[in-house]
């Protein structure tokens, strides 16, 4: 099964704060996320392999490639 981590325990992992999460979350932007619940004070998880994958995806081998990837974005 794959782990279900808190927005803190994802923060940690990507070497933000758990605010920069929230303001990615807000602009459409970061990994994946799962919302446990209608209410807004529901909690938020994030599954590790969407995560790791989100940072496979951002992985480059020179600055060129990541200049022709955010022409394409």
């Amino acid at each position: 099964m794959d782990d279900l981590l808190s927005n803190e325990q994802t923060a940690a992992i990507l070497g933000v704060k758990p605010n920069t999460l929230e303001i990615w979350r807000c602009k459409g932007k970061g990994p994946a996320f799962l919302k446990l619940g209608e209410h807004p004070s529901s909690p938020i998880r994030y599954q590790r392999s969407r995560v790791m994958a989100w940072l496979e995806q951002r992985t480059f081998a020179s600055t060129s490639a990541y200049t022709a990837a955010a022409r394409t974005a």
